[in-house]
């Protein structure tokens, strides 16, 4: 952080807190792929206290995903909803222009449990984790249930209707000119299997295991809006369910933490409309459709130079899982996992390009990473994952390669390489092919599994094939 940075954000505060006299400290975390998230700590008459700064370096910012809103909006809604109870940080400032320091608000600060993984593992957190599908269902009732209309928010936020949604993902995909046909295939199914209109409310659109803050007492705040939207409320609770947010708690299909039928008693005892398990599968399928989209935009914003973070073209590997629980959401059923190519690599006197990697991969695990501070420790475990991913594509991709190409010329009925083949079915797809065109199912099912035992072997979407 720039000096002047920090002597902007103190004049600022300086301004809007009563009391304000020092600004001691403002660590940036390490938490939120797309906006940046500030400690702060300050002297306030005489009394050291905490603030949060959200934040986004740029104007007008709305971060990667589709349907953003800015944070002048986020904030805004954060004040609506923790008046009608939703746990909340109160929000203090709105950043002005004037201010210098690009959009965002100061918050208070909260101390609880955000990340996913350590929510579900954490023996501090064991006795709640029982009630926390029952409170997630109440506290998205209450949301569900803000008067929209009365607060203006149409004014504010985008409108989304099933239909929209779906196409405006895949146009995103489709503008990155890449060929991932398990996504295509997706869309069409969705667009085939559109839900009967529901009632327009406000959604979060990002209500996750990772979004929430836990403590012992449960959910103390509910975070991140910033693809909040008017639209249909089931896209909460279906997102709720994605595989991706269980954080490998996979049989437990509530953010890894609960059952479907504690998350909708709680639910439909609040909601004015029931919500029934077998709707939920439809979001959890456009969840798993979106989130494969976006991590191919975040990548791409990597490759177009607007963000340099290694985090980036490692999470564009992600989408293999989401298409993986997609597959298996709508297509499940038997693939064959690729052998290890371990063996050959005892012919070699020299170490081959996989053992280099790994030697690479152990280093920044085993000595960068327990050095390094928090931030580089996080990103050198990212780098570290990126050699491993590239090491096993070394060694597996020629032959899952050519075995695409060979059910890829029988589906097509040509010849060609795999890659302009794959194009190919991409193009048929979106031109109208059948989705139960012989052969496609269990093609895209394993052509899906073999990118991901290249991208992320130990995900769970591998080991339960007909997961939901």
């Amino acid at each position: 952080m720039s000096d002047s940075f920090r002597t902007r954000l103190a004049a600022a505060l300086a301004r809007q807190i009563d009391g304000f006299e020092e600004l001691l400290a403002c660590d940036k975390l390490t938490a939120g792929a797309s906006l940046e998230t500030y400690r702060l700590l300050a002297r306030v008459a005489g009394k050291k206290t905490h603030y949060a700064l959200r934040r986004s370096p740029l104007e007008n910012s709305a971060g990667d995903a589709v349907g953003g809103i800015d944070l002048k909006t986020e904030a805004q809604l954060l004040q609506i909803m923790g008046c009608a109870g939703i746990p909340e940080p109160e929000v203090l400032y709105v950043l002005q222009p004037p201010d210098q320091l690009g959009s965002g608000f100061v918050m208070q600060w909260l101390d609880g449990e955000t990340l996913g993984a350590r929510i579900l593992r954490s023996e501090e957190l064991a006795a709640v984790r029982p009630r926390l599908a029952r409170e997630c269902g109440e506290i998205l009732a209450r949301i569900h249930s803000v008067d929209w209309q009365s607060h203006q928010l149409d004014q504010v936020l985008p409108r989304f209707s099933p239909e929209q949604l779906v196409h405006e993902s895949w146009d995103c995909y489709r503008e990155l000119g890449v060929a991932e046909p398990m996504i295509d295939y997706a869309a069409r199914w969705l667009l085939e299997h559109l839900p009967e209109e529901s009632s327009l409310s406000v959604v979060h659109g990002d209500f996750r295991n990772g979004n929430l803050m836990v403590t012992p007492e449960g959910i103390k705040a509910v975070l991140d809006w910033e693809i909040a939207h008017l639209g249909d409320p089931i896209r909460d609770l279906g997102w709720l369910c994605v595989n991706s947010w269980r954080y490998g708690n996979a049989k437990l299909p509530v953010g890894g933490f609960g059952e479907v039928e504690d998350l909708l008693a709680a639910y439909n005892s609040v909601a004015e409309q029931p919500v029934t398990p077998e709707q939920l599968v439809y979001w959890q399928v456009f969840g798993s459709f979106w989130w494969a989209v976006a991590c191919l935009r975040m990548a791409q914003s990597w490759r177009g130079g607007e963000n340099s973070s290694v985090e980036r073209p490692a999470i564009g590997r992600r989408s293999s899982e989401a298409q993986m629980d997609c597959v298996n959401l709508l297509i499940p059923g038997a693939f064959a996992q690729p052998a290890a190519a371990a063996d050959r690599l005892k012919h070699y006197r020299l170490p081959v390009a996989e053992e280099l990697l790994e030697s690479v991969e152990r280093f920044l695990q085993q000595d960068v990473a327990v050095d390094a501070d928090p931030q580089r420790k996080f990103m050198a475990r990212v780098a570290a994952n990126s050699l491993a991913t590239v090491r096993r594509e070394i060694g597996l991709s020629a032959d899952l390669l050519q075995a695409e190409a060979e059910r890829l010329r029988e589906i097509l009925d040509c010849t060609g390489e795999v890659y302009e083949l794959r194009a190919q079915l991409v193009q048929a797809l979106r031109n109208g092919l059948p989705l139960e065109s012989e052969g496609l199912a269990p093609h895209l099912r394993q052509s899906v599994a073999g990118q991901l035992a290249i991208d992320q072997p130990e995900y769970t979407a591998l080991q339960m094939p007909e997961m939901r």
